[in-house]
């Protein structure tokens, strides 16, 4: 064999090889030339299963690129006000403790250490962003000293430096929870009376008259502290008190429970009001939800593992919406970190997260938001405004670098501007795992259907009633912009992988 050939035959057989290794990596993937599957979307506008009670907003953890001088600062606030969403949650959290607790050392000798030098600039950036819309607060980082430890606990000179060891203890060196008590009470004296006065007697003027519509009680409260049912209750009972000593008219959410699936117990006994002291108001409860997809997951396996766990989660809705309705029916709910979050997701270094993570992510928050409207639910909070990498960015709905909003708060501002407490649910006869739709009627009697792909290939929707109607959509083209608009010329919606639409029907 003369080398030419030789050359000629080994190429054959390379090529060969690599042709079989590509056509073995891409084994399970949805062959491009698969024809589009179509789905029949059955209305029956004449039936109203329910009024939708819900909310869609999301919350806003301290994160020290949110401060004041940060380059996308202003960017950032901008966007929140913006978008004009009420019931928006902010927590100053654990991982920052001088931009979280205001009185890092314990009283001692006549002097205190209430400080609010850090901790005011971003509280009021947040304040005048959501003006004129309902918030929650919770600085749910108590003072490490109220706590009993072996020793002291440290906390980093830096007030940008990451901590993972401020909050300590599980037993209250006052049993009588007065210490705890009177920390709440003076910070929302501070934020609400324009002040207050201290453990000897000296009066802090803040300037501060903002009205805060709710304050919630901790965080995830059967992981940090490890309360339990009882305990929580006893402490939500004394934190209450002494808040509506200083804001009358507050109104208070409860647990913002991490494991509502594996920790029923806490809704058994905290709404049941005989366990609380007389005159104490249940006014909401709160939990939360993350999808998982596993560390080998990428965004191809995972869409289908992340709408798993939410039907697994939304059968946990139905059970606590059904032991609420029994035990107290007046409480409501909000589901306040609704989000996707993956294992690793603060390994440093960093691993990029393609841009269709961001859509997959997006249409997990709006099959949350459609369900949390079929069973009730007051409050659908996605989570979180702002992470970046070492703060959780699998969850951020901005750019970390730029504030430039991604595909997920796209999808909360598409649900934001079409949808309120008061639409009517209507029964939407779709039965399929792979498209998600409902169908409301707002009280002006605008009809419109929201549509979510689960999956990462295209489906044609037939809709008949649908010619000439608008749809507006976020899906993989429009990644990082607002919203994209199109007429549909006929009965028939094309949704591309992980697109998120919702249809404006004739009325």
């Amino acid at each position: 064999m003369n080398d030419n050939r030789m050359v000629r035959v080994f190429g054959f057989l390379l090529i060969t090889v690599i042709i079989l290794l590509s056509a073995c990596s891409r084994k399970g993937a949805a062959p491009s030339a698969l024809p589009v599957e179509k789905i029949n979307v059955p209305i029956n506008w004449d039936k109203v299963l329910t009024v939708s009670k819900t909310t869609p907003t999301l919350q806003v953890v301290v994160m020290p690129i949110m401060r004041r001088g940060q380059k996308i600062h202003d960017r950032v606030y901008q966007v929140l006000h913006e978008l004009g969403a009420d019931y928006v949650r902010y927590v100053p959290w654990t991982p920052y403790p001088r931009l979280a607790v205001a009185e890092l050392e314990p009283p001692n000798d006549g002097k205190t250490s209430w400080d609010f030098s850090l901790i005011d600039p971003m509280t009021e950036d947040f304040v005048n962003a959501t003006t004129g819309h309902s918030v929650i607060l919770n600085f749910s980082t108590m003072p490490q000293w109220i706590f009993k430890t072996d020793k002291p606990v440290p906390y980093p000179a830096d007030p940008e430096e990451v901590t993972w060891k401020y909050t300590q203890g599980t037993e209250f060196r006052d049993p009588s929870l007065k210490e705890a008590a009177d920390y709440y009470g003076r910070l929302v004296s501070w934020y609400t009376q324009g002040g207050f006065t201290d453990e000897y007697g000296k009066r802090h003027e803040s300037g501060h008259h903002y009205k805060i519509d709710y304050w919630e009680v901790l965080n995830e409260v059967e992981s940090e502290h490890r309360f339990t049912p009882e305990s929580y209750t006893h402490f939500y009972d004394a934190i209450v008190a002494a808040i509506r000593k200083v804001q009358p008219q507050m109104k208070f959410v409860a647990m913002a429970l991490e494991r509502p699936s594996m920790e029923p117990q806490y809704f058994e006994y905290f709404l049941n009001p005989k366990n609380h002291k007389p005159g104490t108001p249940l006014d909401m409860i709160s939990y939360h939800f993350y999808a998982h997809p596993a560390a080998d997951q990428d965004p191809e396996l995972a869409q289908y593992s992340v709408f798993d766990q939410a039907d697994g989660f939304f059968n946990t809705v139905r059970y606590v919406q059904t032991m609420r309705q029994g035990l107290s029916p007046s409480t409501m709910t909000d589901l306040d970190e609704l989000g996707c979050n993956p294992a690793n997701d603060n390994a440093v270094p960093h691993k990029p997260i393609p841009n269709s993570y961001w859509n997959l992510c997006g249409a997990v928050y709006a099959y949350d938001y459609g369900m949390s409207a079929r069973l009730g639910v007051e409050v659908a909070g996605e989570s979180q405004f702002l992470g970046y990498p070492s703060q959780y960015p699998s969850v951020s709905l901005l750019d970390w670098n730029t504030g430039q909003p991604n595909a997920r708060f796209w999808v909360l501002k598409l649900l934001h501007d079409n949808f309120a407490p008061g639409d009517k649910v209507i029964q939407t006869n779709l039965r399929s795992a792979y498209i998600f739709a409902q169908a409301f009627v707002t009280p002006q009697g605008e009809r419109k259907l929201l549509l979510i792909n689960k999956r990462n290939r295209p489906f044609e929707v037939s809709i008949p009633e649908a010619q000439s109607s608008d749809v507006t959509y976020v899906d993989q083209t429009t990644a990082f912009q607002p919203p994209a608009t199109a007429q549909l010329s006929e009965g028939r919606l094309p949704l591309s992988g992980f697109e998120v639409a919702v249809v404006k029907l004739p009325k």
